[in-house]
């Protein structure tokens, strides 16, 4: 038969195509030649054998679904490796498998993501600078309330234990009914809570609107960290990591100083009216500028019209409105001009108003979604990688707070500087933190591209890489161990220039030293944390606050027995200590997490593959 002799000879002719372009071996070029060359010598073989048949089987062909591909069509492929794809496969050109592009990750242009991300990273602003804008003014509180300074600290205490916990639960709450919803309610929560420390009689009832303070502003920064998530890839996420992190390290640097002033000048009072004004102009920004950006309200940006009016901005609002009231304007005009026509033309004039006028906008109905609280807690306890991040974080950032906390005390007793020299103090550690923002954004983006470029991967910043088979813990770490290290000597030295009270300016050096180390290892674990959970950076960055915010508020408040017994060199010396002890968790992480990932990514897809059967069931 003409065809089955058809058949072996394309056949003959692919495996000899196969063998002569991987016996050669001297480039790429020169086995794509080989290759072009076997195709043409063995169709001419086949022009010559086939002869009358052609027709007979191309038919066959067709009748049995299977039409054969000349032999010197060549598809292109997406390149992802090294080697072409035929040459790696054995396949003929023609069915070398074509790789699909992922859709892009978000509508919006470069110019708006960084726009929104300030935009969160303002509101951000507000958790670091009320805890800190409130430090100077703790010796003048004591006095006017006649509470010793120990009490008085308590109200710095119980604000970071609800720093820590609140953000579970407004966390969860943003990943299902949106970050718009959850900004309204923690700046009104916020705003209420400052006019009633502006105006309380008490001790008491200051220590509890400080608690309802620190519920308000606290989940800022989970919402900052989801908002990135939202819009920005792994490949680019990097480069604006800087801009979320100038406002929160800028906040720590500048609110000591500007209460320090405010309570000289002013009274400790003006504290919270200042936040109030604050807080009331973000709230307003926002509700007529920062669009909702959660994934599963409005996916990749383009779902705003579909989504709810709450969703929508006061500009976006109001535009619509515009639109609308323009489009009622030209169909009363259309209705004149109709009116005034010959009769016999009405319907014709009719069927064109209909069709050309636009319909009205439909209403969509609100469904809110029950957000489970406890996903924070679920995520830290059942998640390897984030438990040992965020445990780990956590010990670093107590070192941070313990070092927050005594310095005040440290500076008044030692060197004995005033309120305002102390918030002073505060300025070269914002002075690191300003570098490393601009910096290490970008360090973090190379070495993801290096272990991209090393792995054969094509990357495409504006689609979300899949990282399954990507070494994401290793590509982040990497950059934050060196900083680990740098945050753990300056601790140390931290300590021992206070005992041996060195020079003011060995303290000016260590802290601008602890802005570049501390906040750029913040930087690299909360950027991990969003590619490891991007669909619920909220919850998991909740989870980060709650281990960072329980370990800190525990540091502020032993740091100062501990150097009053044992000496500032050896109390600092002891925290320096557990990041070095603690230390080998992180290159645990850094080997075994591409694994952990997969395993808890087969997990997940059993859970649902159940939860369907027991559907159908």
């Amino acid at each position: 038969m003409a065809e089955p002799d058809l058949k072996d000879q394309v056949a003959d002719s692919r495996r000899s195509t196969s063998t002569a372009a991987a016996t050669d071996t001297l480039t790429h070029d020169s086995a794509r030649t080989s290759m072009q060359a076997d195709h043409q010598e063995n169709q001419h073989q086949l022009d010559a054998g086939q002869g009358a048949s052609r027709h007979y089987s191309e038919k066959q062909q067709k009748q049995a679904g299977q039409v054969l591909q000349p032999v010197t069509e060549l598809t292109p492929a997406v390149p992802i490796s090294a080697e072409p794809v035929s040459l790696l496969t054995g396949e003929p050109p023609s069915e070398a498998p074509v790789v699909e592009q992922p859709p892009r990750y978000s509508i919006h242009p470069t110019w708006a993501k960084r726009l929104i991300i300030f935009g969160a990273s303002i509101s951000a602003f507000f958790s670091p600078l009320t805890a800190q804008i409130y430090l100077p003014a703790l010796p003048t509180v004591a006095d006017d309330f006649h509470v010793t300074a120990s009490k008085a600290t308590l109200t710095v205490t119980t604000y970071m234990i609800f720093q820590g916990i609140t953000p579970m639960f407004l966390g969860g709450l943003a990943d299902s009914a949106g970050r718009r919803p959850a900004y309204v309610i923690c700046f009104v929560i916020y705003i209420g809570a400052n006019i009633g420390l502006a105006l309380c009689k008490n001790f008491t009832s200051l220590l509890i609107l400080r608690m309802l303070q620190s519920a308000g502003s606290s989940t800022t920064i989970a919402l900052c960290q989801a908002t990135l998530a939202d819009i920005t890839t792994s490949a680019e996420r990097g480069q604006y990591v800087g801009i979320t992190a100038l406002p929160q390290v800028l906040a720590p640097s500048l609110g000591p100083v500007v209460g320090g002033l405010l309570t000289n000048y002013l009274g400790w009072r003006w504290i919270f009216w200042l936040l109030i004004i604050m807080a009331g102009v973000n709230l307003l920004g926002l509700l007529m500028f920062f669009p909702e950006t959660c994934r599963k309200i409005v996916g990749d940006g383009s779902g705003r019209k579909d989504s709810h009016w709450i969703y929508w901005t006061g500009w976006q609002l109001l535009r619509d409105n515009l639109a609308r009231r323009e489009r009622r304007r030209e169909r009363k005009r259309r209705q004149a001009e109709l009116s005034n026509e010959d009769p016999s033309n009405h319907n014709n004039g009719l069927h064109l108003t209909a069709s050309t006028a636009s319909a009205p906008r439909q209403k969509i109905k609100l469904s809110l979604t029950t957000p489970n609280i406890l996903q924070s807690l679920t995520l830290l306890f059942r998640s390897k990688q984030l438990a040992i991040l965020l445990s780990y974080s956590a010990i670093v950032f107590s070192g941070f707070y313990a070092i927050g906390t005594a310095m005040p005390n440290q500076l008044s007793t030692l060197y004995g500087l005033n309120d305002i020299e102390i918030g002073l103090m505060y300025l070269p550690m914002a002075g690191g933190s300003i570098v490393t923002a601009f910096v290490i954004g970008r360090v973090i983006t190379w070495n993801f591209h290096r272990h991209a470029r090393r792995l054969g991967m094509v990357i495409d910043r504006s689609r979300q890489t899949d990282l399954s088979a990507f070494p994401i813990e290793r590509a982040r770490l990497e950059v934050g161990l060196p900083l680990l290290a740098l945050t753990s000597a300056v601790v140390i030295s931290w300590g021992w220039a206070m005992q041996s009270k060195t020079s003011l300016a060995a303290p000016c050096v260590l802290l601008f030293l602890l802005g570049v180390g501390m906040i750029g290892f913040n930087n690299t674990v909360s950027t991990l944390v969003a590619d490891l959970y991007p669909g619920k950076a909220g919850a998991a960055t909740a989870a980060n606050n709650l281990t960072r915010c329980l370990l800190g508020a525990a540091s502020s408040a032993v740091i100062l027995p501990m150097v009053e017994g044992i000496g500032s060199g050896w109390a600092y010396t002891i925290f320096g200590g557990l990041y070095v002890f603690f230390a080998p968790l992180l290159l645990v992480l850094m080997s075994r997490g591409m694994r952990w990932r997969a395993e808890e990514k087969g997990k997940e897809e059993a859970k649902e593959e159940k939860g369907k059967q027991e559907q159908k069931a």
